[in-house]
Order: C-alpha cells, then structure tokens, then sequence
C-alpha cells in the first residue's frame, strides 16, 4: 500500500508532469521526421531533463481548519459504522452503508464542505446526532416487536427506520449535489477565463 501511494504522488508529481510534457514533444518530433533512428533515446532523455529541471514540490505540513474539522467527523463515521456489528436486518445495513458512501465523499471535499457552514451542519448533525439517534432507539426494540406492525397503516418500527434513513440519504445528497455544482461552477469560470485570455478555445462548457 506504502509504495503505492509513493507510485500514485509520482505520477501526480510536477516533475513527471514536466518530463511527460517534454516526452511528449520528443514522440512529436518522431512522428514529423526529427528524431531520427534514435528517437526512444531522445524521448527519454527529454523526460529525464524535465524531470531533473523541474521545480520540488512544495512542502505543506500546515493542516486547514476544514481538514480538522472533516477528519474528526470521517472518524467519528467510522467509529457509529463500527459500533452497528451485525445488530441490525440487512435492509438497513444497505441503506447506512450507502448514506456513509454518500457522507464520505462528502467529507471528501473538506474546504467545499466547511464554505457553507449549513452544509456541514447537516453533515455533522447526520454524523454525530440524527444517525446514531435513529440507529440507536431501533437497537433497543426486540427484534419481533420492531418488524411488527400495529395495525392500520402504522409503520412498524422497521419501516419507520428505512424512511428515515431515506431522509437522512436525501437530504447528504442535496449537500453533495450543491458541492458538485459549486465544483462545475468553477470549471465553467475557468473556461471563460481561458475563453477571455486566449481569445477561444475548444474547453466551451456552454
């Protein structure tokens, strides 16, 4: 997993950005007749000098206030997933682990998140107070009673849980969706940008 990760940081690297770029005009100089017989030779060499030129990555050993914050609620997501066991039907167990799914990516985008502090009142809230809540008072139910109706059209206490986990999963996923939004926002002020600067561009996102 370790090296990895140290493979994944590489390949994201500005210095394997800078000596692909220059790889990339060696194959083009290939293909229009330069290189000549030894073009592998000059494809390599032009990555390893961009390589080696390339500027060092910038350390960061500061950590944001956004990243604290998401940290301890991506903890304490795991710590309420852990606590579950096998305590409830499989229904349920689907249904939390697709609204953690949704929570995580979330918490993914920690300065996005803690930009809205509304956003991540429903995070944290969903996290630390409405899931374990709801988890917790249907935990304490005999099994027999909580997937019992009470006559008429009463919920049995199974029921009632999956349609609040519904709640709690649509409404992460309205945070998510305006998260997405802003993230397409940004990519669209980045095309006029261009747009603007380079006088038109292929990158017209409408």
């Amino acid at each position: 997993m370790a090296t990895s990760d140290r493979v994944l940081r590489y390949l994201g690297s500005t210095r394997n950005i800078v000596g692909s770029s220059l790889a990339l005009l060696g194959l083009l100089a290939h293909f229009l007749g330069l290189a000549g017989a030894f073009w592998p030779l000059v494809v390599a060499a032009l990555y390893g000098v961009g390589a080696l030129l390339a500027p060092p990555e910038r350390v960061r050993l500061t950590i944001s206030h956004a990243e604290v914050e998401t940290r301890a609620l991506r903890a304490d997501l795991d710590t309420l997933l852990r606590r579950i066991g096998g305590r409830f039907p499989a229904d349920v167990h689907v249904a939390v682990d697709a609204l953690a799914e949704v929570l995580r990516g979330v918490l993914d985008r920690a300065e996005q998140l803690t930009a809205s502090p509304d956003q991540l009142h429903v995070v944290s809230q969903t996290i630390r107070r409405y899931l374990p809540a709801s988890l917790e008072a249907y935990a304490n139910l005999p099994r027999g009673y909580a997937l019992t109706r009470r006559g008429g059209r009463e919920r049995s206490a199974h029921e009632e849980l999956l349609a609040q986990l519904a709640l709690l999963d649509a409404q992460s996923r309205k945070v998510a969706e305006a998260i997405h939004r802003g993230d397409e926002q940004a990519l669209r002020d980045q095309g006029r940008f261009l747009r603007d600067r380079f006088g038109g561009s292929e990158l017209d996102l409408g």
